[in-house]
């Protein structure tokens, strides 16, 4: 070979190796914290991995950021060349290496999805792991739940309730503050009220008296018996007619699942003015009758 020919492909070999560099440093390496990134495991290390995301430099993730649940065996979590969905958790150092985590990803979607079941105001589930004074903790999809006394259906003995999975509402969400507040009691509401079927007859049992009519418990769930929907004829005095505990047939005029109100009525069901004031024994007999009498009135 002739030293022109050497010459010239020493050239090309330099100009070539020089594209290389180039177009490393032309390549966009900017990777920023909050980013979803896909990677392979490549290496272990005593307390984490070595991730490569196609980087300057290989990714680190800690054994604590690996996995959602507490974990020593990383080897099992991110198995050697497995891809996986990685989230970004700090700014590049000055080598281009950033710290990845699983555990974060999955509390991010663990948000997003309560973010969702609160906003069609659905129901979650919380196993219950801890209590103090306040009420009961626990978890819902991976995150520290709590829901206070007030809310609960079980309030005097809170340790009974250890290792038993609730059901509640979301009453407060809040990812940055990581507050997850929930209500069992209206979730057992909200229950008990699809249970309950509008434009029919009732049983029930008189458990508050007040200036403007009865609150009935209709099985769990309370229900307001207005003074003007209770007959046809003026009341001056509830007491005189009602007292606490007594039993009770009313219509279910409407349910507002929204406002957890029920509205009850027993006015229908009188033949006259001051039926249900004269004669309640009678009318509360036979209420079922008289309502389907009343509806196939209506329907004629």
């Amino acid at each position: 070979m002739t030293s022109d020919s050497k010459k010239s492909k020493q050239q090309n070999i330099s100009f070539s190796m020089d594209d290389f560099a180039k177009a490393l440093e032309q390549h966009n390496y900017d990777f920023q914290k909050g980013q979803l990134v896909r990677g392979k495991t490549f290496e272990y290390t005593s307390d984490g991995a070595y991730i490569d995301i196609g980087g300057k430099s290989p990714a680190y993730i800690s054994l604590r950021e690996a996995s959602l649940d507490a974990t020593d065996d990383i080897k099992t979590t991110l198995p050697l060349q497995e891809e996986k969905e990685f989230l970004i958790i700090s700014n590049q150092n000055d080598e281009g290496q950033v710290n990845l985590s699983i555990r974060q990803l999955k509390l991010k979607e663990s948000w997003d999805d309560l973010a969702a079941i609160a906003e069609n105001n659905q129901t979650v589930q919380m196993l219950v792991s801890g209590t103090n004074k306040g009420g009961v903790t626990g978890d819902v999809k991976g995150l520290r739940a709590f829901i206070p006394r007030s809310h609960l259906v079980e309030k005097q003995n809170l340790d009974a309730l250890l290792g038993q999975i609730l059901t509640g509402n979301i009453l407060e969400l809040n990812p940055e503050n990581n507050k997850l507040v929930l209500s069992q009691r209206q979730a057992s509401q909200s229950a008990l009220m699809q249970k309950i079927v509008p434009n029919s007859v009732q049983t029930g049992t008189v458990v508050k008296l007040q200036p403007y009519g009865l609150f009935v418990d209709l099985g769990g769930i309370t229900g307001l018996l207005h003074i003007k929907q209770i007959s046809n004829s003026r009341i001056d005095s509830l007491e005189q007619v009602f007292q606490v505990g007594q039993e009770i047939k009313v219509v279910i005029i409407d349910i507002d699942e929204i406002k957890n109100r029920i509205s009850l009525g027993t006015k229908m069901l009188e033949s006259y003015p001051g039926e249900l004031i004269e004669k309640f024994d009678v009318v509360m007999e036979n209420a079922e009758e008289r309502f389907e009498q009343l509806k196939a009135k209506h329907a004629e």
